[in-house]
């Protein structure tokens, strides 16, 4: 084997090696859906100290606000879309969400374990 065969096989080994991690570094996406000006799931249950990606989508006909103030996180999702809401490691605890627009009944909590 040439000495350059050799290079390129090692650069190219070593971009898949860096393409894996990278990849198994990708945040958990967890989906949730708005219907009838409601969450599903309404309680979701993640990893402490491991961010997270929600992929909210709304089915409704009207859009949706995505808030929790303990989060600080403040998201409006037209209707017939989906957003990625990327939320930053949690400590251990609960953490409410609701649907600003419908409070009543689009309400949701996140349970960091």
């Amino acid at each position: 084997m040439t000495r350059p065969l050799a290079m390129a096989i090692l650069a190219t080994l070593a971009t898949l090696m860096m393409t894996t991690a990278a990849r198994a570094a990708d945040p958990k996406e967890i989906p949730i859906t708005i219907e009838n000006n409601k969450f599903s799931p309404e309680e979701i249950k993640v990893k402490a100290g491991e961010p997270f990606v929600l992929v909210v989508t709304n089915k409704d006909k009207s859009p949706e606000e995505f808030e929790s103030k303990d989060l600080r996180i403040e998201k409006v999702v037209p209707a017939g879309r989906t957003m990625k809401i990327r939320v930053r490691a949690l400590k251990p605890g609960t953490y409410p969400f609701v649907g600003e627009y419908h409070e009543k009944t689009a309400q949701g909590r996140i349970i960091a374990e």
